[in-house]
């Protein structure tokens, strides 16, 4: 069955469908890992967003228990080619399959280089994918400019409370649409993590005493989220320790003054290079962000850049000034990705 991808530009893309054939409308953007798209899928961060994978051939492992959250997040699935026959000892079943199970839209047989040139060169923007053959582009274009993701935490987030065991450390991580492996890491290093849904209270989770407070990674606009940055700002002034990656980092920073705004097309991918500052040391890191932190709006008695972007100077991190708090923009958890920066776990423990 054919599949049409028509941007806001006007541009038009005509593949095959994949998965569900309902017709959706989303942001589009691009990922540029070369394997973990089952990773990619299940990431909550993709929430309110249609993924375009750069690599050209998807789904040769098919789908396997490597996923970062119980169900996928994205809106649509944009591919150049789909692999028919996965093969792996671990393989549980097809992307197809998978897609249409969870009621997915993708389409495949598109030229993904062409697409992702145009979302570089005028910024993301947002999206029809349609298997109409007879759809009308003046009457779809001005729904794709209106188009928002909103807030899109209260989708994603845990609806309860919940406890990984631990002998060591106790943490507080808030799903702000937190991925496995971030829980997975600080267990696994003898934490025991209880994770609270997004709204959850500071008063709640101070009331327990832990040892430390994480905040988790999670999709759209930071800005959406205004009574969580208000209890941020209440853990802050708590004097707990606290490490966050990605959307948490965003949300620290607005809770402290900063400000923050839309990148032109994101970092999306597994090997984008920061710079520690206080080091200079660079580290190969898995990104997933549309939004970044203005450093020009820190207040420099507040905080002061950790980390920044090799490739075009953006901040990935800072590091609050008298208090046992650092953020960073990138996943040290980085499913998928790599392992480069994982030691900023061992750092929190440290730091605990």
């Amino acid at each position: 069955m054919k599949a049409h991808l028509i941007l806001e530009d006007g541009n038009v893309f005509t593949g095959t469908s994949i998965g569900s054939t309902r017709e959706v409308i989303s942001e589009i953007v691009f990922n540029t890992s070369m394997t973990g798209y089952l990773e990619v899928l299940t990431d909550p961060s993709y929430a309110g967003q249609a993924v375009v994978m750069t690599y050209p051939l998807i789904g040769n492992y098919g789908i396997t228990p490597d996923m970062e959250s119980g169900r996928p997040w994205p809106d649509g699935y944009i591919v150049r080619e789909l692999s028919r026959m996965p093969s792996n000892f671990r393989e549980e079943g097809t992307i197809q399959d998978f897609l249409t199970k969870y009621d997915i839209p993708g389409i495949a047989g598109i030229d993904t280089r062409a697409l992702t040139k145009i979302l570089r060169e005028k910024g993301t923007m947002n999206g029809m994918i349609t298997t109409n053959n007879n759809y009308n582009i003046e009457e779809i274009i001005p729904r794709l400019k209106a188009y928002t993701t909103g807030n899109v935490v209260d989708k994603v987030t845990c609806s309860e409370k919940r406890v990984l065991k631990g002998n060591g450390k106790r943490v507080a991580l808030l799903d702000l649409g937190a991925k496995n492996n971030i829980a997975q890491s600080l267990n696994k290093r003898g934490c025991e993590v209880t994770i609270y849904p997004a709204h959850t209270t500071a008063e709640e989770i101070l009331a327990t005493n832990p040892d430390g407070i994480m905040l988790s990674n999670g999709p759209g606009d930071p800005k959406e989220c205004k009574e969580i940055i208000a209890e941020i700002k209440k853990l802050y002034d708590s004097d707990t320790p606290i490490f966050a990656i990605c959307l948490g980092h965003q949300l620290m920073a607005l809770a402290t003054g900063a400000d923050t705004h839309k990148m032109k097309y994101g970092h999306r991918g597994g090997n984008h290079p920061v710079k520690d500052l206080e080091t200079g040391r660079v580290y190969i890191s898995s990104q997933n962000h549309g939004y970044v932190v203005d450093t020009d709006t820190l207040d420099p008695v507040i905080a002061k850049p950790a980390f920044v972007n090799v490739n075009d100077g953006t901040n990935e991190g800072l590091s609050y000034v008298g208090k046992n708090i650092f953020t960073v923009q990138f996943h040290p958890e980085a499913c998928p990705g790599p392992q480069d920066s994982a030691y900023l776990f061992d750092r929190f423990i440290s730091m605990m």
